[in-house]
């Protein structure tokens, strides 16, 4: 936050409302952005969901925010954590009235947050707007969440071209648009300079190896169950056919998560089971992993910046745009699908090659000053810069290391 005085006073200010780690992430190269902007001042609500994860990227990119709400409860439903933000949030926004409330994504903390902002009549920037699955059950409650947000949303910042054209699809005017790119990528630029030395020990232990190092990750609710078995199967299967691998397998902190992927993945000398790898850790993985199987969201974005191929653990995707470029595949969770991906990629080396070379579609690290441009002329103190294109793949910012 900026110093307080006569002349911030003045200025438009912009509440930056978030609670989970890949939220922070995203929201952490506009909040900078917001700071170093003259004619802005910002005010950070944090709404508590990972507490400490969140606080390991405030440490990375300096980030001191102004509200803490704690909000959160373990095992929750989805319904009372809306209610609790809303309630929270507003009784924030009634103590200091910001000019803009900008919230990020698909939580449903975020669209509580943005209905609690457009209660109040403040408008609402929405970061990351226009994914889409058009699947309201896939991923849920995701889809939903951004949808809604959509609704009342007086700014929408699309990372991409597709983007855009979903809002345009269901009747968002042009101009409550700019295409910024994303800021995952800001981010990672930001932090892959000072990765050499990784916390986490599996990690390292996997880096000192001299196996290629596959990373996989599962958590979506979509994937509980039947599915996360079938790919855990299929996963040691690729391990048994592959000998020069080693599997790095961060384990979300759902005990249903860690229950099936301990059972089904334990016990091998080649699969190494971990503990959440802090962001800089997972930063330092995606820039040695030579695979990543996965059904996050946001490695989907972050992987390609690495040059690292993505086979997406899911039956659809919000993110089609690496898909299209070729830096990624939906291979599903069925095993004989996961097993055929992963053993081409890692047994025919023209296939990686050409997808480890596609390019990056999300980004070229400029996407917070893109944003904070257009919320500048949404107050009234700016102008916006042209928008992120990328119209040929020679457009596609080259991955490093490869």
């Amino acid at each position: 936050m900026k110093p307080s005085s006569a002349l911030t006073a003045l200025r438009p200010r912009i509440a930056v409302i978030y609670g989970t780690r890949p939220e922070a992430i995203k929201c952490a190269p506009l909040i900078k952005a917001i700071e170093a902007h003259p004619g802005l001042d910002v005010t950070v609500v944090v709404t508590g969901q990972h507490p400490e994860m969140v606080n390991e990227v405030h440490r990375i990119f300096e980030i001191h925010p102004d509200h803490d709400l704690a909000l959160m409860e373990p095992g929750q439903p989805l319904g009372r954590l809306s209610g609790r933000v809303t309630v929270a949030i507003t009784e924030v926004l009634r103590q200091f009235r910001p000019d803009i409330v900008v919230v990020h994504g698909d939580t449903s903390s975020s669209t509580a947050a943005a209905l609690a902002a457009f209660s109040e009549g403040i408008p609402v920037v929405h970061l990351e707007a226009g994914l889409r699955s058009h699947d309201l059950r896939n991923p849920f409650p995701e889809e939903g969440n951004r949808r809604m947000t959509a609704a009342i949303t007086s700014l929408h910042l699309c990372p991409t071209e597709l983007a855009r054209q979903n809002l345009l699809a269901e009747r968002i005017p042009l101009n409550n648009i700019a295409v910024t790119g994303n800021t995952v990528v800001d981010a990672l630029l930001t932090t892959a300079t000072n990765t050499d030395t990784p916390d986490n020990r599996a990690l390292r232990s996997a880096l000192d190896s001299g196996l290629r190092v596959v990373l996989l990750t599962l958590h979506r609710r979509e994937s509980w169950g039947k599915p996360m078995e079938a790919v855990a199967s299929a996963v040691r299967q690729i391990v048994d056919a592959v000998p020069d691998i080693v599997v790095l397998c961060p384990m979300h902190p759902n005990p249903a998560v860690r229950a099936t992927l301990t059972e089904r993945l334990g016990a091998h000398e080649r699969i190494l089971l971990a503990e959440p790898l802090a962001y800089r850790d997972l930063v330092a993985a995606l820039k040695h992993t030579y695979l990543v199987l996965t059904d996050s969201g946001g490695i989907q974005e972050e992987a390609p910046t690495f040059g690292v191929p993505v086979l997406v653990l899911r039956d659809t995707t919000e993110r089609p745009e690496a898909i299209e470029a070729g830096c990624a595949r939906l291979t599903g969770t069925a095993p004989v699908s996961v097993f055929a991906d992963a053993t081409r990629l890692l047994l025919d080396e023209n296939a990686y090659r050409a997808m480890a070379h596609a390019g990056n579609p999300y980004g070229d690290g400029h996407a917070a000053a893109r944003a904070v441009a257009a919320i500048a002329e949404l107050v009234g103190v700016g102008k916006r810069l042209p928008d992120y294109e990328v119209k040929t793949p020679a457009d596609r910012v080259k991955p490093l290391h490869v």
